[in-house]
């Protein structure tokens, strides 16, 4: 089969197309053959090995050679022991373990996947797990009448969160770079951001924070931070996520704040709900552009660089 490879972590050109043999499904484990795969940040930082966090299993070397974990397509065969799929289905889902997506056949755990709505293009339903997911957990317990800033908001799980904070009611405001400021007011910002011109973490203050890309200090974004409000981080440098489980968790406390990361639950429990709100019209799926195989270097530098607005897919069947 044909998959995108890299031997060694690096920029976009490390990544080659080469034949690998078709895998085989193990126990509990599914073979689908990939109709489409989204990029997530994650990729891109995996390719890189940067942070150091998207190095685990794999310090010095890729763990993983083909990467793409948020995966659509039919199931081509099953292993012992699985029982909610059979060849033929189709499903989608977020393969973190294992990834693999970047490639015309990917193995995943039956755990990770779930029945593709009908209503959903292959497309549409591999951009919700990872994004959806993070967008749905990071704006919960949001409430009418707040004040929310999501920063990166013009990316995949930003256009996601946006829509979300907006369905409980609380006023958004969306950081991201100034060539993203129409995008982010098109999906439901009520303001926004260029996080080139103006410091978000003097405006304010917010009730809920929800960090994409954590590179600030703790001390700012307390002070971005109403009595009672809460920053979660998901993403961003090693060094910033340190002092929010540290530093951030301490001040916080201290000035009745709530600073932390935010620990993302996976699985078809969670990102299910988000694709039954796309399905009912609630929540719109903004694919910015759509890249083959052949072009997933190209993909994931559109990701990693800032350039997408909303998910970038890579079709492969």
């Amino acid at each position: 089969m044909r998959a995108v490879v890299y031997d060694r972590y690096g920029p976009p050109d490390v990544l080659r197309i080469e034949n690998v043999p078709k895998p085989s499904p193990g126990a509990g484990q599914v073979l689908v053959k990939v109709a489409a795969t989204s990029v997530n940040l994650s990729d891109w930082e995996t390719l890189r090995g940067s942070p150091l966090y998207s190095r685990i299993g794999g310090l010095r070397f890729p763990a993983r050679r083909i990467l793409g974990s948020d995966i659509a397509g039919w199931v081509d065969a099953v292993g012992p022991a699985v029982t909610r799929f059979r060849p033929g289905d189709e499903v989608y889902g977020d393969n973190l373990m294992f990834k693999g997506g970047f490639a015309e056949y990917a193995i995943a755990p039956e755990s990770a996947l779930a029945h593709k709505p009908s209503a959903l293009t292959f497309a549409e339903a591999s951009a919700i797990p990872q994004a959806g997911v993070i967008a749905r957990q990071g704006t919960d317990g949001a409430t009418a009448g707040q004040r929310v800033l999501i920063n990166g908001a013009g990316g995949g799980s930003g256009s996601f969160a946006i829509q979300l904070a907006k369905r409980l009611g609380a006023e958004v405001t969306g950081v991201d770079n100034a060539d993203k400021l129409g995008f982010m007011r098109s999906v439901g910002a009520d303001k926004v951001i260029d996080y080139r011109s103006e410091d978000f973490t003097r405006s304010g203050p917010y009730d809920l924070i929800l960090d994409l890309v954590a590179h600030r200090s703790v001390f700012a974004y307390r002070r971005a931070l109403a009595p009672g409000g809460r920053y979660r981080c998901v993403g961003g440098s090693v060094r910033a996520l340190l002092r929010v489980l540290t530093i951030g968790s301490l001040l916080g406390r201290l000035t009745h704040r709530r600073l932390g990361v935010l620990a993302v639950k996976e699985g078809p429990t969670h990102f299910e709900p988000v694709a039954g709100l796309c399905v009912a019209g609630d929540l719109s799926i903004r694919i910015d552009r759509t890249f083959t195989l052949d072009e997933v270097p190209q993909a994931l530098a559109w990701v990693g660089e800032g350039h997408a607005l909303g998910k970038v897919i890579v079709s492969v069947s």
